[in-house]
Formats: structure tokens, C-alpha cells, sequence
């Protein structure tokens, strides 16, 4: 395959550890996303690995005996210990100085089954029996228990970021009990039963904890079921079934994800998307829950994409540097010491690497063809705005060859519904801040601007401006494909900014299609605004007309005035200008040596004649005295006005 074809890839820079050995145990903690390497019960040491080098610790402990479950508390303020061989919990600082928990009442007669960091100093135990949930007094080395349940649990899975421990009671394992914590509160949800496939009389199939996971997709917590079906069944294999698990109410059922195939399977959710590892082909698929057609109340979907391997991952072998050991993740996932861990790690633990699983974007641009379905998919993945505007580029190559028009706009329609949505989030921010609602409410926060936002000027730099320069696509597929999306930016009622007008006015002009932009004006195709008339004035000697729209455009804006006064008069326009200024009724205000500046420019007399007359009889009207006031600074227009038509010819001051 080449590099193109793999769509999923392991992190660069995996986080190393010492590697699982007779004398090295290793351990991970979901919650503070750490590796943990114990040597000889943690008596000749413990290095500790996190996602970042500051995470890193190593110390030594007491010899005990087997460590079964070791995990700092969440912000590494405490380390906690769970010892198997005593069958009974420790506390311990890093110090080594343990104090054991003797106040739990399940030391004796219950086997732990592990424990989890609710909090900094929050803890709960979990043992086939029941739960216990504790506050750790620090100082005084103790814990003082908060709440308790007695149940009978298989096994638990905790997930660390909404801090929901759900537990597997009843014979067959299927019936699961989600616990949330919060602020030092537990508090029990309800319980919900997994649909166990159909096997026959007299077999029976427990639930694994092998075969669920919990995690957070689209902001959404779900428990994940990876449903195996019985050979013996029609099925047309395994499938994975998403049981929506609220805050509040009964966790159902309400999306089924379609394998295809038996066999072994891991899985993991990256950038929201499901992805399914499948160990005898060594290739991987992805789902997408978002893609859904119509909205049911369980939806079921096919892989978005095709099956593929996961990007082959080169380790340097131990004394030679030069050699590399190139694996497939896939190969190694019935290996007990490959581990996945939701949401994105994969842990070797006899390699001892971690890696972070990762979706690369633009391998999908050719596996998924349709190109709505992919603008979809790629809208709501992380790093997807280069990859976006690279696939507008590309499907405009060829011009309408493939009659693709139908395509652009569909995919400009998808890119301006997450753009206009943004920009109502903004503006309602806005108004949330002005009105000061803010003081009262948290619930306005500032809208993230993802790169799902692609905006006009994202379009015009990577896009529209290098497609209207092509030489081998048809003028008319270049207007069409502008002026859709200008119709799209219409359409959701976003301000179409003026250089998108610009282009296609340049276009036009390129290829002379005058009729063409003479129609498009007429009709406010193109919208009026005073950038878009100082452009039409400047092709005014390559097409007359273009000087009368521009004023027209002008005159319709209202807020124009100065500029079109500005416009007549640069084309010495004189009268034309104090017409319109009249018409507006500005007269009194405009500036008098600005119209005679522009009159004695002309060298003609008569209409300087005119103008002069008429800003006399205007000073007249408004201050009974036709002289110019010095503020005015119309002394050379006074002299040369003398020494043309003589001083008698000065107006006099009205006499009462």
C-alpha cells in the first residue's frame, strides 16, 4: 500500500518505558494517562511515564508482595496502592511511609478488585462485593468513608473524564450499573441490561469487560458493546452496538455499527470516530455516528471507509541504530501484552512503547467518494480546514467536464451552514456581553472557532482567487461556480464581503462578457457597496457605462455622498456635482473651495463663474453677506474671480 492508502497512524514520538519482563511489571492509569514500570514489587523501583516529560517520577517502595493496581491521584498529590497478596489497601506518599485502611470493611472477607481517583482526595474501592468511596484525610493518613454500596460485581470499568464507574452485576455479566461522582457526591444511575447475541440451548455467553468501553463521542458518553456472533447463527457478523449513557434518564441503545466479518477486535474513539481493529485481516475500519441517513432511533451504519491497515510503525532494534523493525499494529492485538485504552492508546508492553492512535485526513479524500459525504466527515474532524480547502481546489479541476456543478454546490452549502453557525454564536456572545447577562450566567462563553469554519476569505486566498486565473476551465464554469457561492453565502444570509464581488467583476472584464456584468448589476446580482462602485469607476475607459453604474450604485448606498461628489468632481464634473449635492441636500455644508478648486481646474470661465455666483448667493442666504468668511480660505478664488470679471462684479452685502 502506499502512503496514501493508510489512514490511521501511530504518534511519532511514543512515550517509552521499561518493558514488561518476569521481574518488571507494567501498569496503566487511564485517568492521568500514565505508565507505571514496577521492578520486583516496586522494592528496586517504580518509573513512572506520562504523556509529557514533566509527568515522569521514579522512586522506591516496601516489598509486599505482587502490586495488583498502582495510580497516582489525579494532580500526583498522593500514590495509591493496592496490594494482592495481603489482600489489603495501602495509602502510601511517595515516601514509601504506607499506612494501611483498616476501617474498610471489605479487607477480610471480599477480593478487591481494584480502585480509581474520583478526585485529588477522593477514592473509590472496588471488590466482587461492592463499592466503597472514600475522601483521604492526608494529614492524618486515614480515610473517612463517604458513601458505600453492597453489589455483586464481575468486573468494573471506570471512565476518568465524566467520572462514571460502571460495574457488571448478575450471573451472565450483562446487566451494568453506572456510579457518577462528583464534588465528593456519589450517586447511582440507572441500571440498563446488554442484548447478549442469541446462542443455542443449552450454551450460554457471559458479558467480558473485554468486549465494552466507555467513551465520550460528540460530547455524548456511550458504552460501547463489541457484540461476537455465534458461528452456528446466519449472522453476517459482528457488530458493534452504542448505548447512549445520559446524566440523567435510562441508557438506550441507538447506534449499531456493522462489522461484516468475526473474528478478534479492539477498538478505540479518535476525533469522534469509532475505530475497529481486526486482527486476521491486520486492517482497521472507522465509523462515523454522525453520518446518518434518516435520523432513527437506532441507527445503523457501514464503515465510512474502506478497510485498511494501520501506518506500519518502525522501531530501532536494541545495538543497531542502523536497523529498523517494521511491524503492523493489527498482527499483534491477541498478543496479552498489546493493549488498547479508550480513547486513542495503544500500549506494547513487551515493546514498551505507548502510542496515541491517530486519523490522518487527506488518505480519505480519495477512499470516499462522495463528496458531500466527505465535506460532512471532514467538517467534524480536528485538523481538517487545509484538507477542506484542498478538496474545493480539487474538485473544480476539469471545469463542469463531469456536469460537477451540482457537486460545488452542495459542498459550498455544507462549508456555509458551520460558517453561519458560527457567526450566530458570535453574535449572540455579543449580545449576551453588551447587555451585561454575563454577571448572571456562565452559560455565554466565548464560541471556539474550529477549523470547520471556513470563511470567505479562506475560500477566496486558497481557492477562488487561483481558480479564476486557470487557463484550461471555461469562463463560464468560472463565473458559475463564483456566483454559486455567492448564491450559497446568500442563501444562509452572510454578508457577501466585497472582493468575492470584485473577482467576479474582474472576470467579466477579462473576457469581456460587459452584457454580462451590465445584467448582474442591474439585477443587484452583486450587491451595491462604495468598493464595488470605485472599481466600476476605474474601468470606465475600458467600458463607458461602468461610469453611470457606479454613480447609480452610489446614489442607492446613501451613505456615499462625499465619495460620489469626490467622483464627479474628479472628472471635472462641476455642475454635475453641486446637482447632486442640491438634489441630497447638502448644499449649505459642502466645502466652497473644494467645488472651485475643481472649476478653476477646468480653465473654464464661465463655469467658474457659475460656482463662484452661486456659493456667493448661498453666504448671502445663510449670513445676509455674500463674502467668503477666512475659515473658508477662498482668498485666491476671491483674487482671481477680481482680476477675471472685475470687482464690481462681487455681489454686495444685502441691505435692509
Amino acid at each position: 500500500e502506499s502512503e496514501n492508502e493508510y489512514y490511521l497512524e501511530l504518534t511519532e514520538n511514543p512515550v517509552q518505558f521499561e518493558n514488561a519482563s518476569s521481574v518488571n511489571n507494567v501498569f496503566f492509569d487511564e485517568a492521568n494517562k500514565q505508565v507505571f514500570a514496577v521492578r520486583s514489587g516496586g522494592a528496586t523501583g517504580v518509573v513512572v511515564k506520562g504523556p509529557d516529560d514533566k509527568s515522569s517520577v521514579a522512586f522506591r517502595m516496601e516489598d509486599k508482595g505482587e502490586v495488583k493496581c498502582i495510580k497516582f491521584s489525579l494532580g500526583n498529590k498522593i500514590l495509591a496502592l493496592c496490594y494482592c497478596i495481603y489482600d489489603k489497601l495501602s495509602i502510601s506518599k511517595e515516601d514509601t511511609q504506607c499506612c494501611e485502611c483498616r476501617n474498610t470493611k471489605y479487607t477480610k472477607n471480599a477480593s478487591v478488585l481494584g480502585f480509581c481517583w474520583t478526585n485529588w482526595n477522593e477514592i473509590v474501592f472496588v471488590t466482587d462485593q461492592g463499592i466503597e468511596f472514600y475522601q483521604v484525610l492526608h494529614d492524618k493518613r486515614t480515610l473517612k468513608m463517604l458513601k458505600s454500596q453492597s453489589i455483586n460485581v464481575n468486573w468494573y470499568i471506570y471512565c476518568p473524564e465524566p467520572a462514571v464507574l460502571l460495574l457488571s452485576t448478575t450471573v451472565q455479566g450483562n446487566v451494568l450499573q453506572p456510579f457518577a461522582f462528583k464534588n465528593g457526591t456519589m450517586s447511582k444511575m440507572p441500571k440498563f441490561e446488554i442484548e447478549l447475541p442469541m446462542v443455542p440451548k443449552p450454551a450460554k455467553l457471559n458479558l467480558s469487560e473485554r468486549d465494552i468501553a466507555v467513551a465520550t463521542i460528540y460530547g455524548q458518553l456511550y458504552v460501547v458493546y463489541l457484540k461476537h456472533h455465534s458461528r452456528t447463527t446466519n449472522s453476517s457478523g459482528a457488530e458493534v452496538v452504542l448505548y447512549h449513557l445520559p446524566r440523567e434518564g435510562s441508557c438506550k441503545k441507538t447506534h449499531v455499527l456493522k462489522l461484516n466479518t468475526t473474528g478478534k477486535f479492539a477498538l478505540n474513539v479518535v476525533d469522534n470516530l469509532v475505530v475497529v481493529h481486526h486482527q486476521s485481516s491486520q486492517t482497521s475500519i472507522i465509523f462515523d455516528i454522525k453520518l446518518k441517513e434518516p435520523d432513527c432511533a437506532v441507527n445503523v451504519h457501514q464503515p465510512v471507509l474502506p478497510a485498511r491497515s494501520i501506518h506500519p510503525y518502525k522501531i530501532p532494534l536494541t545495538g543497531f541504530p542502523a536497523l529498523l523493525w517494521c511491524f503492523s499494529l493489527n498482527t499483534h492485538l491477541d498478543s496479552s501484552t498489546w493493549s488498547v485504552f479508550q480513547p486513542d492508546i495503544i500500549i506494547s508492553a513487551s515493546e514498551g512503547y505507548l502510542w496515541y492512535l491517530q486519523v490522518k485526513l487527506q488518505p480519505t479524500v480519495n477512499l470516499l467518494q462522495d463528496k458531500g459525504k466527505l465535506m460532512e466527515f471532514l467538517l467534524r474532524r480536528r485538523d481538517c480546514k487545509m484538507v477542506i480547502l484542498s478538496v474545493c481546489s480539487q474538485m473544480l479541476v476539469g471545469g463542469d467536464d463531469k456536469g460537477n456543478l451540482p457537486v460545488v454546490a452542495t459542498v459550498f452549502d455544507k462549508l456555509n451552514r458551520v460558517y453561519k453557525e458560527y457567526l450566530e454564536a458570535e453574535q449572540a456572545y455579543s449580545v449576551a456581553m453588551e447587555s451585561g447577562s454575563s454577571r448572571f450566567s456562565n452559560s455565554y462563553k466565548r464560541p471556539i472557532r474550529t477549523q470547520a469554519v471556513i470563511d470567505q476569505s479562506d475560500m477566496y486566498t486558497h481557492v477562488l482567487s487561483e481558480f479564476t486565473e486557470k487557463k484550461d476551465v471555461s469562463h463560464k464554469f468560472i463565473i458559475a461556480v463564483l456566483m454559486e457561492y455567492i448564491r450559497s453565502l446568500n442563501q444562509f444570509q452572510i454578508t457577501v464581503q466585497h472582493y468575492l464581488y470584485e473577482l467576479v467583476i474582474k472576470t467579466l472584464v477579462q473576457h469581456n462578457l460587459f452584457y454580462m456584468l451590465h445584467q448582474f448589476l442591474q439585477y443587484h446580482v452583486l450587491s451595491d457597496s462604495k468598493p464595488l462602485a470605485c472599481l466600476l469607476l476605474s474601468l470606465e475607459s475600458t467600458y463607458p457605462p461602468a461610469h453611470q453604474l457606479s454613480l447609480d450604485m452610489l446614489k442607492r448606498l446613501s451613505t456615499a455622498n462625499d465619495e460620489i461628489v469626490e467622483v464627479l468632481l474628479s472628472k471635472q464634473q462641476v455642475l454635475g456635482a453641486l446637482r447632486f449635492v442640491r438634489s441630497v441636500g447638502g448644499h449649505d455644508n459642502v466645502s466652497a473651495r473644494k467645488f472651485l478648486d475643481a472649476a478653476r481646474q477646468t480653465n473654464d470661465a464661465m463655469l467658474f463663474y457659475t460656482i463662484f455666483r452661486f456659493f456667493e448667493q448661498r453666504n448671502l442666504r445663510l449670513r445676509a453677506n455674500p463674502a467668503f468668511n477666512p475659515g473658508e480660505h477662498c482668498e485666491e478664488h476671491v483674487a482671481y474671480f477680481k482680476e477675471v470679471f472685475g470687482e464690481q462684479s462681487l455681489m454686495k452685502p444685502a441691505t435692509i
